[in-house]
Parts: structure tokens; C-alpha cells; sequence
């Protein structure tokens, strides 16, 4: 397991300064948002950006993963819309999502992630599944042809929100091979209705990218979640048992405002729970 940090987390930096910094704290990777002011996927010299964005990582060699959860890359007015599951012309977002695809095929990134979006009042459960498993259909389809793996996020509140329903996605679709999934971690302690380690589990070879929230406080305390608590330590070694070797990104999207000391904090934290894990693995 490799640990990165979200470009979203650092939304007053250049890329390429982002980049020196994220390498310099000694991460591994970039959870690269697109949205401006980094990678702006509708720009007319979206092409070009993604040249600079490749050789910003190749310079500082991180990996990437690609990450859609930008606000209002698609509506200035309404955030997030439309999604997989919105009412209306779902268009926009599967052209975001097929634009992913080829950004990440262009990065090399390691997976591109997204979400199904929040169900409007009055559909039915089945007519959400429907326009996701319609949505995603090009999307996988391109992503295959490139050579991409998606990761599909469950996300509270949405239409899918839990591993069980992730996994129950990848069933509607045929479970294809680069069909995988992205976990939040501080989802699992708010979202799930088992431990965070046993949500790991159940996922378990089929995470492919893994997002770190705004937990890490203190390397000797559990974290103190709206809902719960995470002992960090067990989370992590559950992902570790599975085998996972991807990038753990931390996502602070609000606190680009100290993203240098943040990012920093959380390194160190993050250390910490690695190093403790292990020292427990040498005593066995």
C-alpha cells in the first residue's frame, strides 16, 4: 500500500507546484480531481493540460489516480449534476466519466473513480439501477478498450452507498475485471452496516483505490467520526491483509487553504499507524 494526496487538497497550487509538494512530504501519489484549477476536462486545451499534468507527475515521480467528484465541473448552479441517476439528460455526466477514461489512459493513472449520484425523490430503486447500469455501460466499455480500471465509490446518501450495493452493481453489470472499487474510509464507520475492517474484507481484491477523509488527529488516539470512531490501525492492517497494494490518497478538499501543513500532518500520522503495524507484525 502506497500513500497519496488529493489535488482537490491543494486547489491554490499550481500542479506543478502540488506535485513538489505531495512528493517532497514523501507521498507516493496524486488523487487528481478533475476540475480547474488543475485539469480541467471540457477545456479547449484540455489535451495540453493533461501534457503538463503527465509530466508534473513524471517529474516528481508520483503515481495518479483519477478522481470525478469535482462540484460543478458540469452545472455552475447545481452541485455534482446531473449524475448517473438524475432525472433528465444524464448525458453530461457519462461524457465526464468517458473523458476520465481517456485522461486516465493518458496519465497511466492506476484507476479512474466515480460515484452513482443521489437518487431524486419519487424514482424507483429499480429505475436508478437502470440509469446507472445505462450510464456505466459506455463508460466500461471504453475503459476496457484502454485498458483503464474503474472504481466505483459507494458515497452516503447515494443511490449507492454501501459495498453490499457496489458489489451488487458489479453483479448487475457482468462483474468485469476492471470493475473494482474505491473505498472512503471514514464512509465505513458512518455508512456500513458492519465494522470498517469487515466492509475491508468483503471488498477485499476488488479495492482498487482507497481515500483517507479527515481523520487523522492524533497517531496515539482513534479517530472521532460523526458517527463512530476508526481505529486507523485496524483498518489499515485489514487493507493490508486483502493484499492491497494501490494508493490510500488523503481528501481534504477544504483545507487548501494550509495544504503544505495538513498534507504534513497526515503524513505523519499516517506513518505512525504503518510503522505500529509493522512492529506488530515483527512480534509475530
Amino acid at each position: 500500500m502506497r500513500l497519496g494526496y488529493g489535488s482537490n487538497g491543494f486547489s491554490g497550487h499550481r500542479f506543478p507546484d502540488a506535485c513538489a509538494v505531495i512528493a517532497g512530504l514523501g507521498y507516493d501519489g496524486v488523487a487528481l480531481t478533475l476540475d480547474q484549477p488543475h485539469l480541467d476536462p471540457f477545456a479547449d486545451d484540455a489535451a495540453a493540460q493533461t501534457t503538463r499534468a503527465a509530466k508534473a507527475l513524471a517529474d516528481h515521480g508520483l503515481a495518479v489516480v483519477i478522481e470525478t467528484g469535482s462540484r460543478y465541473v458540469l452545472d455552475p448552479w447545481h452541485k455534482h449534476e446531473p449524475t448517473l441517476v438524475s432525472d433528465g439528460d444524464r448525458g453530461p455526466r457519462v461524457e465526464l466519466l468517458t473523458r476520465a477514461v481517456r485522461i486516465a489512459a493518458d496519465l497511466g493513472a492506476e484507476a479512474m473513480s466515480c460515484w452513482s449520484g443521489v437518487l431524486p425523490e419519487g424514482t424507483s430503486a429499480e429505475e436508478g439501477w437502470r440509469r446507472l447500469t445505462d450510464g456505466l455501460g459506455p463508460v466500461l466499455d471504453l475503459a476496457h478498450e484502454l485498458g483503464v480500471t474503474v472504481c466505483f465509490e459507494p458515497e452516503p446518501g447515494m443511490h449507492v452507498d454501501t459495498v453490499d450495493e457496489a458489489l451488487e452493481l458489479r453483479r448487475r453489470l457482468g462483474e468485469p475485471d476492471h470493475l473494482r472499487l474505491t473505498l472512503d474510509l471514514g464512509h465505513l464507520v458512518c455508512n456500513e452496516p458492519r465494522s470498517p475492517e469487515a466492509s475491508v474484507a468483503l471488498a477485499g481484491h476488488l479495492i482498487g483505490n482507497v481515500q483517507v477523509d479527515d481523520m487523522v488527529r492524533d497517531v496515539h488516539e482513534h479517530l472521532e467520526l460523526g458517527s463512530g470512531t476508526l481505529d486507523l490501525d485496524a483498518v489499515l492492517r485489514a487493507l493490508l491483509d486483502t493484499g492491497f497494494a494501490g494508493l490510500a490518497s488523503v481528501e481534504l478538499p477544504r483545507h487548501s487553504h494550509a495544504a503544505p501543513a495538513v498534507a504534513a500532518r497526515q503524513m505523519t500520522a499516517l506513518r505512525a499507524s504503518l510503522a505500529r503495524l509493522d512492529e506488530e507484525g515483527d512480534r509475530t
